[in-house]
């Protein structure tokens, strides 16, 4: 009777150390990131671009650079408020879920962009990390409800997405950028429409951007790159968290 009790008190050790590793494992968005790039780049269906295409993308985003060389707003400034649509045509406010506790809040750029779309994978593979702080995570996109709500029903994503429509949460957040009538054009001729996914005349977009925000309001962190193959490592956010809770 001693061994079996000696047993399951094993086992119930053995299972709580196993639920918090899992708990505090956060997903390396890099390691998908450069995997998909290794695989994209021996692929012989993915668009590959010319000198010339890839040297108009580098002034693109050059332009942007110069006109905003710090993205984002900093660490220590108080968090702009919202409300904004979600995927299922709600009204949602930033102040509803600081209530419940700090945010990662994560702007990103449609669900064309193959990048977004592993960022926000990585994230969800790594909610219970945030959980564990009783953080939530919105995320904020330029495109319109319906194609959010495509991207919710394919991958079951555990979190709010919000449609940033008239572009004023993304310039409130220091973010906004529009795209060149070239750059969309040439965009459009690879096979990606932001304005199929933002609406007619909408090519607007965020810098891909993180903020950690305390529960007052307050962003503990951030993370803003003009490179859009740049994001927040789950992992960092894991840690900012873990600050502000100590």
């Amino acid at each position: 009777m001693k061994k079996i009790q000696l047993s399951i008190s094993i086992f119930l050790i053995a299972s709580f150390f196993l639920y918090n590793a899992t708990a505090d494992t956060a997903v390396s968005y890099k390691q998908s990131r450069d995997q998909m790039i290794k695989e994209r780049a021996a692929s012989k269906n993915d668009p590959k671009f010319s000198e010339a295409e890839i040297r108009l993308m580098n002034d693109a985003m050059n332009a942007v650079i110069q006109k905003h060389p710090s993205p984002g707003l900093k660490v220590g400034q108080k968090a702009p408020g919202f409300s904004l649509m979600n995927a299922h045509g709600k009204m949602v406010s930033l102040s509803s879920y600081l209530k419940k506790g700090p945010v990662v809040l994560v702007f990103y750029r449609g669900a064309w962009c193959p990048f977004c779309n592993l960022h926000l994978h990585a994230l969800k593979n790594s909610i219970s990390a945030f959980r564990q702080y009783g953080a939530s995570v919105i995320a904020v996109t330029p495109q319109q409800p319906d194609q959010s709500l495509r991207q919710v029903r394919k991958d079951k994503y555990p979190f709010e997405i919000l449609s940033d429509l008239d572009d004023k949460v993304m310039k409130s957040y220091g973010l906004y950028y529009r795209l060149s009538d070239e750059l969309v054009a040439l965009y459009k001729r690879k096979g990606l429409d932001v304005e199929m996914f933002n609406g007619r005349g909408r090519v607007g977009l965020p810098v891909p951007g993180t903020f950690v925000i305390g529960k007052d309001g307050v962003i503990k962190a951030v993370h803003a790159e003009h490179d859009y193959k740049e994001r927040m490592e789950p992992a960092d956010i894991v840690k900012a968290l873990q600050k502000q809770d100590g």
